[in-house]
């Protein structure tokens, strides 16, 4: 048993100038592609009703000049947002055409939410698909806005439960929400969509179901994490995470499962795969079958091949060449056929160097440190020569405080078939963790290749087997 406290990993902005915070990064450097011209006005469409409209125009309006950070002695913590124009931060601007603004009529809106929960989402998505399917003609147009509509239920009616007829009957889960069946339906689109909650432009309004408990965000983080994520879905690399020449060119592949829509059959969520650049693609794999040893969900060997095949496939088609080496993750553990299959994929792919980590849902072990702040990020112990836990989460020096509202669980991670030292792979999560472009703190619990996996599977469940989700992970997140 060995403990180690790792280093907070570094990222590259313009420049190749480095920092370990990304909007601190954003603000002195610029974007990772600030020399690459091809991103510097993002032209977006904008979909709901004429008030969200108005109200969203406005405030990204306002949010072309700074906005002043939260006052707090946490200086590093809440960082002003310098603005979104040519000059500053991004180095970029954001037109809205107004024969690119998409109205719902708020009348139809209204009918319509006064139906079932299930059929008021179904039929709001139907509204707002139609817009989305006009601007798919439209081709000065790099990314849509879709204003939520505020009063769409997130749940089912109440429900009494038989066996305790006097407790008060509580909403039943849906099994979906607009935000994933939009998503669904804007991947037969070619444009990705960034949805906005009232709450994001109207400081003013508070959802009926907002926890109390959890306080909103100020002004200044709200513009961060919007402008993040338009930027990097209008095609641009916010940052990107550091290599040495010396080292091998990386892909990052994530391998998780999801259920179908139905909750009958188990299939492949994705192979997520992402370079060092952060660019993603998605590919949906065969289905899975849950094992009865260890009732996780696990590949045939020719699934497993296939799916590695289909991964690197679609990376050459992306980026035109192969990485020297690949690290995938898998949210269950690998079978003998699963290892055997994604060893075949690597020598049919002439791959120079393949290594596989088990990244387990759950990890019991913690650490407990003097004081009242948890242990710092980065903090790793390792039980055995193939078992490790990694805190992802935890108190932050830059920050100088724990920025979260529970005690944190650590990450864990198995050594299955790894040439790297367990620093390297625990320094690569850490890295990973930073690579999430609908926020901005520098602290993100999950690395990327799994933190979208329920995400994406939430979105993909609606899809048919014979239909082809769109490839760009912009499009899912």
């Amino acid at each position: 048993m060995k403990i180690a406290i790792l280093d907070e990993p570094q990222l590259e902005f313009g420049g190749g100038s480095r920092h370990i915070d990304p909007r601190s990064g954003i603000t002195n450097y610029g974007p990772a592609d600030a020399a690459d011209t091809k991103v510097r006005t993002i032209r977006a469409a904008i979909i709901g009703t004429q008030e969200a409209i108005e109200g969203v125009r406005g405030w990204l309006d306002r949010c072309r000049e700074p906005i002043a950070a939260k006052l707090s002695h946490l200086s590093h913590y809440y960082v002003p947002f310098p603005g979104f124009d040519t000059s500053v931060g991004y180095r970029s601007a954001i037109v809205i055409n107004s024969r690119l603004e998409r109205r719902i009529n708020r009348r139809a809106l209204n009918e319509i939410i006064e139906l079932k929960p299930a059929d008021a989402i179904r039929r709001s998505v139907e509204l707002y698909d139609v817009e989305l399917a006009a601007l798919n003609e439209e081709p000065q147009c790099d990314v849509v806005i879709v204003c939520k509509p505020e009063a769409l239920p997130e749940r089912g009616e109440p429900i009494a439960d038989p066996k305790r007829p006097w407790k008060e009957p509580r909403p039943a889960p849906l099994g979906f929400d607009f935000h994933e069946l939009l998503k669904a339906r804007s991947l037969r689109t070619t444009r990705p969509i960034q949805i906005v909650k009232r709450e994001t432009w109207d400081p003013t309004y508070k959802p009926k179901d907002r926890d109390d408990r959890r306080p909103q965000q100020d002004e200044a983080t709200k513009a961060w994490n919007l402008h993040t994520a338009l930027y990097y879905k209008a095609g641009g690399v916010p940052w990107r995470m550091t290599r040495d020449n010396k080292d091998l060119t990386n892909c990052f592949v994530g391998v998780s499962f999801y259920r179908s829509i139905d909750g009958q059959s188990l299939q492949t969520s994705v192979a997520q795969v992402f370079n060092e650049r952060g660019d993603g693609v998605i590919v949906r794999g065969a289905q899975a079958t849950a094992s009865r040893d260890d009732r996780q969900p696990h590949l045939t060997a020719d699934d497993a091949k296939d799916l590695l095949e289909a991964s690197l496939a679609r990376y050459r088609s992306e980026h035109r060449t192969l990485p020297a080496r690949v690290m995938l993750h898998k949210t269950s553990s690998f079978t003998p056929e699963e290892l055997e299959g994604f060893h075949a994929a690597a020598e049919s792919e002439h791959l120079d160097q393949l290594e596989l980590l088990w990244i387990p849902r759950a990890e019991p072990t913690r650490l407990f440190r003097i004081g009242e702040q948890p242990p710092l990020r980065g903090t790793m112990l390792s039980l055995n020569a193939t078992r490790h836990v990694l805190y992802t989460r935890g108190a932050v020096p830059f920050y100088k405080t724990y920025p979260g509202m529970y005690v944190p669980n650590a990450l864990s991670f198995r050594m299955v078939d790894v040439d790297s030292s367990p620093e390297k792979v625990a320094a690569e999560l850490l890295a990973l963790t930073k690579m999430n472009w609908n926020a901005t703190q520098l602290d993100g619990k999950q690395p990327i290749t799994v933190r979208t996996a329920d995400a994406i599977g939430s979105i993909l469940k609606h899809l048919g087997p014979t239909e082809r989700p769109a490839p760009r992970y912009a499009f899912y997140m």
